[in-house]
């Protein structure tokens, strides 16, 4: 099971990019449209394949009430908004975003 962390604030954003200056985990966003079909399917799915053994801090966005952090966090790490995504950080950048059906638990143990 993950253990989700809200990113409601730029301060969450400010902790997330500290965070991925951990040699010892990873950190990962996801952001979530809470109206979307697809969103819903993939972030279930997410979920399932997650392997405990893989530390990590997980954050999660409901882009729809915190639409000015979704905004924030694409200027931040130079990616495109999209919904659902998936951005892996790692000392401070983006180094692997998908969307939508590419999102997998398996690309985080992969970038990792």
């Amino acid at each position: 099971m993950i253990n989700w962390k809200s990113l409601n604030t730029k301060e969450d954003i400010s902790e997330a990019i500290k965070s991925s200056f951990d040699e010892n985990s990873v950190t990962c966003i996801f952001k979530h449209s809470t109206r979307c079909s697809v969103s819903r399917m993939v972030l279930k799915q997410f979920e399932a394949e997650a392997l405990p053994e893989v530390n990590g801090n997980f954050y999660f966005l409901d882009l729809l009430s915190y639409r000015e952090i979704s905004d924030a966090i694409a200027r931040e790490f130079s990616v495109q908004h999209q919904s659902p995504q998936l951005l892996i950080l790692k000392n401070g950048k983006a180094i692997h975003t998908e969307s939508h059906e590419n999102i997998s638990f398996n690309n985080i143990v992969l970038n990792n």
